[in-house]
């Protein structure tokens, strides 16, 4: 019996000195991992306070330069400041002269000048004034959308010919852009008048192009007048030009020189008078320029024609 215990006892022993070698191994594989993993660490933490990679190195570069020229850069702003600010009162005072209103801001419909100065509105003003200019907006927006389904309606239902659709001038910016159809105000009359076309400020000699294929049925170079029937109802005129190199009856293409912008006795600046008619109504020519303008552009112009109030002859 005894023999047996003695046998027992000594498995048992066995079993534990066993058992506590796999646990010091494996305490030592999970100490050798933790040891393996933080000197890593450690070693990526120094290697990068040591060492930087080609980006690294690119932006620290990049930065120096940027350090060294923005005091420069800094000083020449302060230079600009004033003649920006000359720059501006002189673009006012011209425009006060001929518009009646302030220059034009680079974004004409940008109202963040009203929203810096709402502190001193009272919130019914202010509400009242967002009203107002809503309810023109989407009047607006009504008289764009109409248009574009009567063009869109003569394309579908007549393809030999489509409507003006290009501007009579380069590049022609909503900064150019003077009163457009409607009741202005004659600047020597002083009353209001029909005005049936857009006034495109440009200097003398610019040159002016057809703003589609077509025939030119009137070519005057005494009264400085170009007539273009484009088929289909359209007619464009080109008025107040310095020169005139068609004729009656020439064919043209849109992008045809048709002469240069002029100026006339009464008029206070440079010119170009654009009209658009559809079966002999005058239309607004904004409404059909926008293959030449972008979306942001578009607005613009159509924002500075419908609210520029006076004529330029």
């Amino acid at each position: 019996m005894s023999r047996k215990k003695y046998a027992f006892d000594l498995r048992s022993l066995s079993l534990k000195k066993v058992t506590a070698s796999a646990g010091s191994v494996a305490w030592r594989a999970v100490r050798f991992i933790l040891s393996s993993v933080a000197f890593s660490i450690v070693f990526y933490v120094l290697f990068s306070l040591v060492f930087s990679t080609p980006e690294e190195r690119r932006i620290a570069d990049e930065n120096r330069i940027y350090a060294k020229t923005l005091p420069q850069l800094m000083k020449r702003e302060a230079m600009l400041e004033p003649v920006i600010k000359g720059l501006q009162e002189r673009d006012n005072s011209i425009y006060e002269e001929i518009f009646q209103t302030e220059a034009p801001a680079p974004d004409a419909i940008d109202f963040n000048g009203v929203i810096a100065g709402s502190d001193s509105l009272t919130s019914e003003s202010f509400l009242s004034y967002s009203s107002s200019k809503a309810e023109s907006v989407m009047r607006m927006s009504d008289r764009v959308e109409e248009s574009f389904r009567e063009i869109f309606d003569a394309l579908v239902d007549r393809r030999d010919s489509i409507p003006p659709l290009q501007s009579p001038v380069a590049g022609v910016t909503h900064t150019r852009t003077g009163a457009s159809v409607g009741m202005k105000r004659d600047p020597l009359l002083k009353i209001d008048v029909f005005h049936s076309g857009i006034d495109l400020v440009y200097p003398p000699e610019e040159p002016v192009y057809a703003t589609a294929d077509g025939v030119v049925r009137e070519a005057s170079r005494a009264k400085g007048i170009v007539e273009i029937d484009h088929g289909n109802g359209y007619v464009t005129r080109y008025t107040l030009l310095g020169s005139v190199l068609v004729s009656r009856g020439m064919k043209v293409k849109a992008g045809s020189k048709l002469g240069d912008v002029g100026i006339s006795r009464g008029s206070f600046a440079p010119h170009l008078h654009y009209e658009v008619l559809r079966s002999g109504e005058v239309v607004n020519p904004v409404d059909y320029m926008f293959a030449s303008l972008t979306p942001e552009e578009y607005s613009n112009m159509l924002f500075m024609s419908v609210s520029t109030g006076q004529l330029l002859d």
